[in-house]
């Protein structure tokens, strides 16, 4: 059976191309496929293999000083959610690029809320604001309902959205994002910038998704690995699809990558089956089905 783990924690590496070269070994050794970024800031990663190679990694991991308590959502796996090892050093763990206006989690945050308490707090009725941190192309397949969804391209566009919410400046705001570390960020920014009372879904929503299925959240959740999306009972009653194909326009959580292989950021569209089944192929944009055509044009 394989196991993907999601952790993340911010605290202060040294010297982060030498833990970099120390996971890249450890994933070697253990038969591991990973995504992980490590930078002065801490470590962001997720990974896949074996269950007994992943209950090794965790063990490691937490008799390792700087990352004791380290949190790690784990879910199934399918052997296939990676393509190799990919360790790599970045100036930060999320790219924000606030500059003078980054903030350190460790010093200014969102208090934590837990799923358990997010879950309480739909019940109540209680006045509140939910946040999606996350990019659009993440939220397109799923969130939280009545929640609020910025249209961010990249993280580093908070700064020009923030604006918008001014006058939820004293109201409750709960920041959400995947697993939780674009968030320790997201609330600490809207702390200093002078929101009253900002928490952050503690261990992210994949953490609810799992707690709570198709409770509150709806659809499936956008994930950083080869499955694109995930869901909980998706084929449960009470499963519902938000997104829709963006070809013909009928109801879809179907999202794979644009055709066009030199798409930038190489874009996810969401394309039903039976879209997909004419010809194997979707864009994400005119331009790339354009781009890519000429270039079948050229090689033939």
């Amino acid at each position: 059976m394989h196991q993907i783990l999601l952790y993340y924690k911010y605290v202060k590496i040294d010297d982060p191309a030498k833990l970099m070269e120390e996971q890249k070994q450890l994933c070697k050794e253990l038969n591991l496929k990973s995504r992980i970024i490590v930078s002065k800031e801490g470590i962001n990663g997720t990974l896949e293999g074996l269950k007994p190679d992943t209950e090794k990694y965790m063990q490691v991991m937490l008799e390792d000083s700087r990352f004791t308590n380290m949190n790690f959502k784990i879910s199934e796996g399918t052997g296939n959610a990676f393509p190799k090892i990919s360790v790599k050093v970045r100036s930060e763990l999320v790219s924000a690029h606030l500059g003078d206006e980054d903030v350190d989690p460790n010093v200014t945050t969102g208090k934590y809320m837990s799923a358990e308490e997010l879950h309480d707090l739909f019940k109540s009725g209680e006045e509140f604001y939910i946040i999606d941190m996350r990019n659009d192309y993440e939220h397109k397949v799923g969130y939280f309902k009545d929640s609020i969804l910025p249209a961010l391209k990249n993280f580093r566009d908070l700064p020009n959205i923030i604006k918008d919410w001014e006058h939820l400046k004293d109201k409750k705001i709960v920041t959400v994002c995947t697993g939780g570390v674009r968030c320790e960020k997201a609330s600490g920014y809207l702390v200093s910038k002078g929101f009253k009372n900002v928490y952050q879904l503690h261990n992210g929503i994949v953490t609810y998704m799992e707690k709570y299925p198709n409770e509150d959240f709806l659809g499936k959740l956008y994930v950083f690995d080869g499955r694109v999306v995930m869901g909980f009972e998706t084929d449960s009653d009470k499963h519902t699809i938000v997104s829709k194909c963006e070809k013909c326009g009928a109801v879809s959580d179907n999202y794979i990558d644009c055709a066009y292989i030199h798409c930038k950021g190489r874009r996810h569209i969401v394309c039903c089956k039976n879209c997909y089944a004419v010809d194997g192929k979707a864009y994400c944009s005119n331009d790339c089905e354009q781009k890519a055509l000429a270039t079948i044009e050229v090689l033939a």
